[in-house]
């Protein structure tokens, strides 16, 4: 997937010239209710939301040329099962968003790049028409998406040739601007955008040699290994890497090794595939450059902000949801999540106001309790749950380390288990969740934390 960023906020006016100088131009400011950084279907769900909580002025700001981020490329089906209960492509899906955006006369910038985002919720942002001005909100939410893992992350041995690609920038090649990057393809990588472009590119004539996964499990969607790979014969090769890349001006020939436990190649176990073209499937990394110029605190396991049950990161007033937050493998979650967060940003926004007006205190100032990630657990989404402030219930989003089978799902709050689930099987490339009910953390005390874990019985 490419990245979204965008932005909006705004802060203070430009300073005086130099001494005995002109004064310098004033940059523009502007403000907002709510600004929304990222117009895919993270920030319009979050826009909506918003709005339909009663917040008159939302302003959503998308670096690309239209709404609806990059299911714009998604061209294959699949969305919507959750949110609409029905099989879309990804345009559909994001139009349908982009729809209901309209209706409500949502106000949005195209083609502006958001530069900063304050801790004080002053975002500064350039585009063609205004240059570069700033938006002073009274809540921000990040959706900016994620990013793919480039070559450079890679230890792959060899020469730097034409003809290795990223497996999004492949996608918009073929559904956007209609080109085939190779004929003989060789993908490395088996997270769901690899998976579903080992058959775009079948069915548009290219031959696709194998898919290579250095894990011992595929990191994408069961259902895309058997529609994407087993119904078009590709094989997938587990627990194997690239190992070396020829050619000069293009890319002739991949060497493809099995690896160890310790994912270290194996001497003998070498293939070498003739091939034009590599793809890149290896991961897909938050967009989160804004966020820690915000001064928000990232997550080293999801590389996304630890927020509270409000979906508020670190910084008041500042918001985040969406594959900014953690990589999702459904864009009905990510709908979801979002606008929650939307409704939760206008009800900071409400409560800051409701503060002046002689209220006695702001939303998300309640005692917070930590959520621990262990046992098999890698992370949840939140990180952080407060029973005074939380809804009757929370859904807790969280992915397993490994391939798991007849596993329980349990919640513990401080010693008192609340949750005990069996989970017939469970594998990374797949997300979990478990709800959390107000009522389990009606004895907590402060201190007290909330442990998600796999346990045997």
């Amino acid at each position: 997937m490419t990245s979204m960023a965008t932005g909006a906020h705004a802060g203070a006016t430009a300073g005086a010239g130099e001494k005995g100088g002109t004064a310098a131009a004033a940059v523009p400011e502007l403000e907002r209710d709510i600004v929304i950084v990222g117009g895919g279907s993270a920030g319009l769900a979050a826009a909506i939301a918003a709005h339909d909580a009663g917040v008159a002025s939302v302003l959503v700001l998308e670096r690309e040329p239209q709404l609806g981020g990059i299911l714009n490329q998604c061209i294959h089906n699949g969305f919507g099962l959750h949110t609409f209960k029905e099989e879309l492509t990804g345009p559909e899906y994001a139009a349908r968003y982009v729809a209901k955006a309209r209706e409500r006369n949502i106000e949005h910038m195209l083609r502006t790049t958001v530069l900063d985002v304050s801790p004080g919720r002053v975002v500064t942002a350039v585009n063609a028409e205004r240059g570069i001005f700033r938006v002073r909100a009274g809540a921000v939410v990040l959706a900016m998406g994620c990013r793919e893992r480039p070559r450079g992350a890679l230890n792959i041995c060899g020469t730097r040739p034409a003809g290795v690609y990223t497996a999004g920038t492949a996608q918009r090649l073929v559904n956007i601007d209609g080109l085939l990057p190779g004929r003989e393809v060789v993908i490395l990588g088996s997270g769901d955008i690899g998976l579903i472009m080992a058959r775009r590119l079948t069915l548009e004539g290219a031959h696709v040699a194998c898919v290579a996964e250095l894990m011992p499990y595929s990191g994408g969607l069961k259902r895309n290994i058997v529609q994407c790979l087993d119904d078009f014969g590709i094989p997938l090769k587990l627990s194997h890497t690239v190992v070396n890349v020829e050619g000069e001006r293009r890319v002739e020939a991949v060497t493809i090794a099995r690896v160890d436990d310790h994912l270290r190649p194996i001497p003998g176990t070498e293939v070498r595939y003739p091939c034009d073209t590599l793809l890149l499937s290896v991961g897909l990394l938050p967009e989160n450059e804004l966020s820690r110029q915000a001064g928000v605190r990232i997550n080293p396991v999801t590389r996304g902000a630890f927020v509270n049950d409000q979906l508020m990161t670190s910084v008041p007033g500042v918001f985040a949801c969406g594959n900014v937050l953690h990589v999702h493998d459904l864009v009905d979650y990510v709908s979801e999540e979002s606008a929650h967060a939307g409704a939760c940003a206008a009800r900071y926004m409400q409560g800051a106001a409701g503060l002046a007006a002689g209220e006695k205190d702001l939303p998300g100032a309640a005692t917070e309790l930590a959520i621990e990630a262990t046992g098999g657990v890698r992370y949840t989404v939140p990180s952080f749950v407060s029973p005074g402030r939380m809804d009757d219930s929370l859904r807790l989003r969280f992915r397993v380390g490994a391939v798991y089978q007849n596993r329980y799902v349990s919640v513990y709050v401080g010693d008192r288990r609340v949750t005990h689930r069996r989970k017939p099987v469970m594998a990374p490339g797949e997300m979990q969740e478990v709800t959390l009910r107000r009522a389990d953390l009606a004895d907590a005390r402060p201190g007290d934390v909330v442990r998600v874990l796999l346990e045997d019985e």
